[in-house]
């Protein structure tokens, strides 16, 4: 069953290739969605910004790369995630980094 799932990703995780590792991890997970940097919410990532991404796929598969995502690469340092859970309103075909 298609799941969907709209991360905000907070911490150290702007500059250091955040972007494309979850590309990355996304093919080796089956997982389709997108990701990009957001500097325009302050309220939800502090000064300096963060990640959002949503993630759509097989429900174990959105949770292998949530869990992946709390951790990060290896440079990053991600303080928190916020998971929130959404019906799909469209079926996401592939990744895309957005900008």
């Amino acid at each position: 069953m298609l799941k969907q799932v709209h991360l905000y990703i907070k911490g150290d995780v702007i500059g250091i290739g955040f972007r494309a590792w979850t590309k990355i991890q996304t093919k080796i997970n089956n997982v389709n969605g997108w990701v990009r940097n957001v500097y325009t919410k302050p309220e939800v990532f502090g000064p300096g910004g963060g990640v959002e991404a949503v993630f759509q796929g097989d429900e174990e598969n959105v949770n292998k790369m949530i869990e992946q995502v709390k951790d990060g690469p290896p440079v990053s340092r991600v303080t928190d995630v916020e998971i929130m859970w959404q019906d799909a309103k469209e079926i996401i075909e592939g990744f895309e980094i957005r900008k």
